[in-house]
This record gives C-alpha cells, structure tokens and sequence, in this order.
C-alpha cells in the first residue's frame, strides 16, 4: 500500500470533511444519540478511492475531532469502528476501479457488499462490543444503537457514496486520459 503526497492530502482534505459534516445529521428519534449523517458515505466513497489507510486514517480522526468539536468528548466506542469500515472498504479499493473510470454494474455491486458488511462488522458487532467493555453500557441499548447506526450507514452509503463514485469514476476516467494525451 502506497502512502505519498496524494494520500496525506486526501486524508487531510477527507477528514476536515467528515468532520464538517458531522453536524449534518437526521436523528432517530426513537433511537438515542443515533442518526442518520452523510459523513458515512464520504468515509465508505474516500476508502473506496485511496484504500484502507486514508480510510481508517479519516474514520478514526474525523469521527474522534467531530465528537470533541461538536460534543465536547471524544465516544471512543464509536471512533474505532469508524476506522474499521474506512480500512474494510479500503481493502477492496483496486476492484471497484473508480478512478480508472470502470466503476460499472459490477464493481457498484462489490462496493455495496462490502460496505454493508463493513458497516455491520463495525456497528452491529464492533461499537457494541466496546461500548459494553469501555463504558459498561447495556447490552439491549448498545445492540439496538449498532444496528440501527448499520441500517442507516448502509442506506446512506449505498445511495449516496454509490453516486458519488460514479461521477467521480466518470471524472477522473476523463481527467486521466486527458493527461495522458498531453
């Protein structure tokens, strides 16, 4: 995995993002301190396009800079499993082939896989766990909080960071042969 200029500015750039966007965010009424924020599909399209590093790197620092910014403390429960799904989806960022502008039928479909089992390993199994070990949180609220934080991120991630990547597959496929012609 190459991490060079490009990568340090994208993590940069991707996480003062996320953290903007934290504030944007639709609560779960029905669910406590649970919401449904666009930042899921900036981390799950930024992993898919520059892989696992920059994706943990933005999920781990832009949600641990969000909580301390907006909420005044850091819910380290919550951070750990935001890296997880950046470094998950991240792994798989060659075969979606966004930039190489082929991010098609296929690749969309390997995407949403992955980034719904990404988000279920990282809400419904991860951030439970480590609310239950870090914060002695009840087990019934803290599966019920993961799970509706999966089943949001998913939704969210499949619409929007699916769009997202295909317009920037379409972009930076253009952009690309551009450069090369010249």
């Amino acid at each position: 995995m190459k991490f060079g200029i490009k990568e340090v500015v994208a993590t940069g750039i991707s996480t003062a993002l996320f953290v903007a966007l934290t504030e944007i965010q639709i609560p779960l009424g029905f669910i406590p301190n649970t919401a449904l924020q666009p930042r899921a599909a900036l981390l799950v399209f930024i992993s898919a396009v520059f892989g696992p590093i920059v994706g943990g790197l933005t999920g781990f620092i832009g949600h641990a800079l969000g909580d301390a910014l907006f909420y005044g403390s850091v819910w380290w429960s919550w951070v750990f499993p935001e890296a997880v799904l950046g470094i998950l989806v991240g792994l798989f960022a060659k075969k979606y082939d966004i930039k190489e502008g082929g991010f098609g039928g296929k690749q969309i479909a390997l995407f949403n896989v992955v980034q719904i089992i990404g988000n279920a390993i990282a809400w419904i199994l991860v951030a439970p766990v480590l609310d239950i070990v870090i914060y002695a949180e009840p087990a019934n609220k803290v599966f019920a909080q993961g799970f509706w934080a999966f089943l949001g991120n998913i939704i969210i991630a499949g619409i929007l960071g699916s769009i997202v990547a295909v317009g920037y597959s379409k972009i930076g496929a253009k952009s690309s042969s551009l450069q090369q012609e010249e």
